[in-house]
């Protein structure tokens, strides 16, 4: 527990001396959410009735964005050789880096989430579901963001590879979230149940958690042979 412990505070803090984790994502987030009232035009009613999907589709992209950091870094350095060659094994190994870019990339997100709303003129209780939903739904973006990344590590061009991957496994994680989201903003009016569509999204995050560290370790151990 103590070097799982260490390689969480590791991948932080180079996360954050980088600036590729919290800085860019929040940067790119906001540069979505900026740039959809003009793309949208002035329709206040228009731009709330979107704003959980903008919000949640900002937040997707900038995890995607960091993705590819997870593990390049330390195959171009060798540490990822030495996560393999350690006693630790290598799903729990995996699971805590994941955790860390979690950390370091998707709580930033759920933290701006609040100030990007008003941008799209959703009140504070609207922000406010949509920053539980993220907080539910952003660790199944991470964990199985987590395969593609393993899988793609081992190529010299896998970026493309990453998001061709990532992207349909994310898909149920956006339709449940903003689905989530709407159904939260439109309890007061009778709307949708909320409880529904936030536990699928929770058994998302939660059916990741276990089955992305395996693929990953999987993955890196078949393609670091």
């Amino acid at each position: 527990m103590s070097a799982l412990g260490a390689l969480i505070r590791r991948d932080i803090r180079i996360a954050v001396r980088v600036g590729g984790g919290a800085l860019i994502g929040v940067l790119f987030f906001l540069t979505v959410v900026v740039l959809m009232p003009f793309a949208l035009g002035p329709d206040l009613a228009l731009l709330a009735r979107l704003g959980p999907a903008i919000l949640w589709l900002g937040a997707l992209l900038a995890s995607l964005l960091t993705l590819d950091r997870l593990f390049t870094a330390d195959h171009d350095d060798g540490s990822l050789d030495l996560i393999l060659m350690s006693r630790t094994p290598l799903e729990l190994a995996c699971a805590a880096k994941a955790l860390a870019h979690w950390l370091a990339a998707g709580v930033p997100l759920i933290v701006a989430t609040p100030v990007l709303g008003l941008l799209l003129n959703l009140d504070g209780p609207a922000t406010l579901a949509v920053a539980v939903t993220l907080l539910a739904g952003t660790p199944a973006l991470t964990f199985t963001g987590m395969i593609g990344a393993a899988l793609a590590v081992t190529l010299q061009r896998g970026g493309l590879l990453l998001a061709v991957l990532v992207l349909p496994l994310s898909i149920p994680v956006l339709i449940f979230g903003v689905a989530a989201s709407n159904a939260a903003i439109a309890a007061p009016e009778g709307g949708m149940s909320f409880s529904t569509p936030f536990s699928i999204l929770c058994a998302l995050s939660l059916a990741s958690l276990v089955i992305g560290p395996f693929a990953a370790a999987a993955s890196l151990r078949h393609g670091l042979d």
